[in-house]
């Protein structure tokens, strides 16, 4: 087995792959990285001297990179994307590049490559908001933000490739995930590392948004068991049954830092906010999948990485997500309330 790893620098496509090394002496895995914002080759530092692992920079929607990259992989999982809400409402046309086109380039070069198995990694925000049951497999799209939307293109995109080309497609949409190397633009580690040095946490709207809650680690092994096991042609929801309001995980997080509820402030909502999502994984644990981390375990342990790494987060907050941290919020805290 010889996978094609994409986005792979990144925050589960890196666990993903150190998953697949560790489990797997046989297989070998090319990553393909563009090297943007959210990631880096600091995730992958234990495994870079490992003579199965190749990286190579690039970008998915480059076809001739692509095809290079491909050659002789029998497996490709797509991570590579543009994933945060926030920064798709001030700019969806990265967005738009990488998740619709760079995912028609792959399909594309997989097809002529004749690959096994061509894994399109997802996410939950594709079904929209639930007040009801959790999202199934078969339930409509119904993305409300540019990010959720352009995912949902790729999942259209990937699937249309085994309806017409009989590219062995299977689809993956996970739920909110945490764990060790978030870039600290997402929720946790944003609130790990502020509360660690005393800054507020802007908490939109009321906080009692509901997200499922998933360990990186979980997600990443739910996804190769979607790889190995899943049937061509077939999504698979891969959810950590912990659904939490904003507001309950921003209070755990403040607990196990050791800081006080005075940290928190509530901002004005993000445009076009999801109340809720929930997903049902039954389809994938048919399969012989469950998540195995504790939310409660996840978290303590999550807040120590940070805690003990500010040498990787720390340079991450001074530069670029500086500049990108007052656009988004400082208007907003401003206006806050306290807790």
């Amino acid at each position: 087995m010889q996978l094609l790893v994409t986005g792979g620098a990144g925050f589960i496509g890196s666990h993903f792959i150190r998953l697949v090394l560790a489990e797997h002496p046989e297989a070998r895995v090319v990553n393909l990285d563009k090297l943007t914002y959210a990631a880096s080759p600091a995730n992958l530092a234990s495994v870079e001297d490992d003579p199965r692992y190749r990286f190579v920079q690039g970008d998915i929607t480059d076809a001739a990179v692509v095809a290079e990259a491909m050659a002789g992989c029998t497996h490709v999982v797509n991570f590579a994307a543009e994933s945060h809400v926030d920064r798709s409402i001030h700019g969806a046309v990265d967005f738009i590049t990488t998740d619709v086109l760079g995912t028609w380039v792959l399909c594309d070069a997989a097809r002529s490559a004749g690959v096994d198995r061509y894994l399109q990694v997802s996410t939950d925000e594709v079904y929209g908001s639930t007040e009801g049951r959790p999202f199934q497999e078969d339930d409509p799209l119904r993305p409300s933000s540019p990010y959720s939307a352009s995912k949902a293109g790729g999942d259209l995109q990937a699937l249309a490739y085994m309806h017409t080309h009989g590219l062995p497609v299977v689809v993956t949409r996970g739920s909110n995930t945490y764990g060790p190397n978030q870039y600290p633009e997402k929720l946790i580690p944003l609130f790990v590392t502020n509360a660690l040095d005393g800054e507020p946490l802007p908490v939109y709207g009321d906080g009692r948004q509901v997200r499922d809650w998933i360990h990186a680690e979980d997600h990443a092994r739910g996804i190769l068991t979607a790889l190995l096991e899943g049937v061509p042609g077939e999504v698979y929801n891969v959810g950590g049954s912990n659904e939490r309001e904003n507001i309950w995980i921003t209070r755990q997080v403040l607990e196990l830092v050791g800081a006080g509820d005075d940290l928190i402030r509530y901002v004005a909502d993000r445009p076009g906010h999801d109340f809720r999502y929930a997903l049902d994984s039954s389809k994938l644990m048919a399969l012989g999948w469950s998540p195995r981390i504790d939310l409660a375990e996840g978290l303590a342990s999550t807040v120590q990485w940070y805690r003990d790494r500010r040498d990787w987060w720390e340079p991450i907050k001074s530069g670029e997500f500086r500049e990108f941290y007052q656009r988004q919020y400082e208007e907003r805290l401003h206006a806050a309330v306290r807790s």
